[in-house]
């Protein structure tokens, strides 16, 4: 019975990779998908979960000796960080409890939860991640005709995940310079190759905000340069975007994490539409998330063929990633985010003729980390809820390094939210940017959260957001010069 579930397991792998062969092939599976490969997937990640409950010594132990009798993929438990990562050391969570030491690259993730993690990544997983990542891009970003596509590569280099992967799979598609997160490098290269190429830069969100901030301060030439963005490692907001998109052709986002992968998901110009849509309307919104739901998540496509996506009762979203090629397998893992998974028909169905579809692949609602939130007067006050009050409209917003959140506990025992704004460095503060933030942050957490809006007509005092300016690395940004990635909560003082 194992060597049948083996030889249909490989079976399916060999016949799901098939795509990745070149990137005009995953193009043509992304639009032409149908719901019925939904089902097949799914048939997949259980034979995965099935097969390495007998291939892989922690995971054989994590799900016991009854593993043979789970007859559907939701009998198998979902692992994590800290109840299967932290529990077993690294060979025992690899195929036959060993590492393939040969060609095997080792990531390290962020450290933004408190502890970085190493991920060893096999050769041919790196294969398959690369040629996603590249087949993906050339869809968002096509190049135009007689213009090379040049990737100038922000993310931070060295151990990390997304910067060495992304500039490895980005040179299969594009000229490649891997500059990491240095303004002046990105500005001296983007002069020095001049304006014929179809520029891509990728980063987390704050750096791409930091480098449109950057050039224009320094007179940059925008008009002349046809300029995008890929950005990955944190969410980002429609203000950001459009603060973005005044100078860039194009910023969309992807979706991963150091313990899985980092193309798990991906924004098309759809999603994107879909998303501004529920922004702007209700009904869409109520007939998507439902009636109660007024946060606006992020919305991107993903191939349930590769990485096989569900949600628990708390809507947090579990991942198992179904290639044979990958040696630590991640099997039901939930990585901490909450979310919503819809079939494209649905939302199309909703959409209408409005919204025309690159690609037919299931759409992620993802509405972030489920830990990364504070509370405020009976609501859960978000980063990204206070990212919209920050750039939406805001004449300051170029002054802006960074922001993080607290909560402050008063005299009488009141607590209040504090947002902490860090200014770039060597910016001067105006004497209205505290307020004009603030008013900001008010008027958005208003337009989205009925009870909020409530509670300021009943109760004045719940205007009473602590908004406090800090000058570059002071205050609780002190020592986060060195981080690559921004932290959103300060704590509690």
């Amino acid at each position: 019975m194992l060597i049948l579930l083996r030889f249909t397991g490989l079976a399916l792998s060999a016949l799901s990779s098939l795509y990745r062969i070149h990137p005009a092939v995953w193009r043509l599976m992304a639009r032409t998908f149908r719901p019925g490969l939904s089902r097949l997937a799914r048939l997949h990640a259980w034979l995965t979960c099935r097969v390495a409950a007998h291939d892989v010594p922690a995971y054989a132990d994590f799900v016991g000796s009854r593993a043979r009798k789970r007859l559907a993929l939701s009998d198998f438990p979902p692992t994590d960080k800290q109840g299967y990562v932290v529990r077993y050391p690294e060979h025992l969570r690899c195929r036959g409890g060993e590492i393939d030491v040969v060609g095997s690259v080792v990531d390290e993730s962020s450290g933004s939860s408190g502890r970085p993690f190493n991920w060893v990544r096999s050769r041919a997983e790196l294969r398959s991640v690369h040629r996603n990542l590249a087949a993906y891009t050339t869809m968002i970003f096509p190049a135009r005709k007689k213009r090379g596509r040049f990737v100038i590569n922000a993310y931070s280099m060295g151990a990390w995940a997304t910067g060495t992967t992304t500039g490895a799979a980005m040179s299969r598609i594009a000229m490649v310079k891997n500059t990491g997160p240095d303004l002046g490098k990105i500005a001296d290269t983007l002069r020095h190759f001049g304006p014929g190429f179809d520029y891509i830069v990728t980063a987390y969100p704050p750096f791409l905000k930091h480098l449109r901030d950057a050039l224009d301060a320094d007179g940059f030439p925008w008009a002349g340069y046809r300029v995008s963005g890929m950005v990955g490692g944190e969410g980002m907001t429609e203000a950001l975007r459009d603060y973005l998109e005044e100078r860039f052709d194009k910023v969309r986002s992807g979706y991963g994490a150091s313990d899985l992968t980092i193309g798990i998901a991906g924004e098309t110009d759809f999603s994107v539409a879909v998303r501004r849509r529920l922004r702007t309307d209700p009904a869409l919104r109520a007939a998507l998330l439902g009636a109660d739901e007024h946060r606006l998540p992020m919305v991107f496509q993903y191939n349930p063929l590769e990485t096989y996506l569900e949600t628990t009762a708390d809507n947090e979203i579990l991942c198992t990633i179904t290639s044979t090629a990958v040696r630590n397998p991640r099997l039901r893992y939930n990585v901490g985010d909450e979310g919503r998974l819809i079939p494209f028909p649905v939302v199309a169905a909703h959409l209408g003729k409005a919204e025309k579809a690159e690609m037919r692949l299931p759409l992620l609602f993802l509405f972030g980390r489920t830990d990364s939130t504070i509370s405020y007067l009976g609501a859960h006050l978000y980063p990204q809820d206070v990212e919209y009050g920050l750039y939406s409209g805001n004449p300051h917003a170029h002054l802006l390094e960074s922001f993080c959140l607290s909560l402050h506990e008063q005299t009488d025992l009141e607590v209040r939210p504090v947002v902490h704004l860090q200014l770039r460095l060597g910016a001067l503060p105006s004497a209205s940017l505290a307020t004009t933030c603030r008013d900001g942050i008010l008027r958005h957490l208003a337009s989205v959260s009925r009870d909020f809006a409530a509670s300021l007509r009943e109760d004045p005092s719940a205007g009473d957001l602590r908004v406090e300016v800090h000058d570059f690395g002071a205050g609780p940004f002190a020592g986060t010069a060195g981080k690559i990635k921004n932290s959103y909560l300060a704590g509690v003082r």
